[in-house]
């Protein structure tokens, strides 16, 4: 999907276009690596949180299941500057769960684009939702914006926090609260 020789051409591109020598030693193979880093940080590109949240599990489980502190690397879509942190997952299963490992996978298929914060909050919950079909889901993200910390406002450690309930979770303000109680 991502096209090399257009990404590395881009990138000698912007170089020069910064004043920089790419025939210079340490940027001789930077367009490459740029190109290659590409696959890496936008693997998510075109790829659905199905063949994550597809394979379930019977349980007789009615209590909330949290994986908590799934750490993830992303990108702002508005200026292609790193965003990272923590995400927070917690459902009520509806008769199936699913493997511990399948909520960070579904994480980081969304992460691994161009995105914005609270979308991405979103798309892990309905990808939550629609294939494990929970009874409820609540997704809290808590991330740095390289944006805000190395350019504009310079303001490096500002945390932005994005919450998302859907389903029991919505109705049920104790639910949300053990929520929170269980991320201390």
């Amino acid at each position: 999907m991502i096209d090399e020789t257009k990404v590395e051409q881009a990138i000698k591109l912007l170089l020069e276009a910064i004043g920089e020598d790419t025939s210079r030693e340490g940027l001789l193979d930077t367009p490459k690596r740029i190109s290659e880093m590409a696959y890496e940080v936008f693997g998510g590109l075109g790829k659905d949180a199905s063949e994550h949240l597809s394979v379930t599990f019977e349980a007789d489980s009615k209590g909330i299941v949290l994986e908590k502190d799934i750490t993830f690397y992303s990108l702002c879509e508005h200026h292609l500057v790193p965003f990272f942190g923590k995400a927070h997952i917690a459902y009520v299963p509806d008769g199936r769960v699913v493997g511990l490992s399948k909520l960070a996978r579904t994480v980081e298929t969304y992460a691994r684009r161009p995105q914005i914060q609270e979308q991405l909050t979103n798309q892990v919950a309905d990808a939550i939702m629609k294939y494990l079909k929970p009874k409820g889901v609540m997704v809290m993200i808590e991330a740095e914006h390289l944006c805000m910390s190395m350019r504009g406002v310079n303001k490096p450690g500002t945390k932005t926090v994005t919450v998302i309930t859907r389903g029991v979770f919505d109705e049920d303000q104790n639910l949300q609260s053990s929520f929170y109680n269980m991320l201390k």
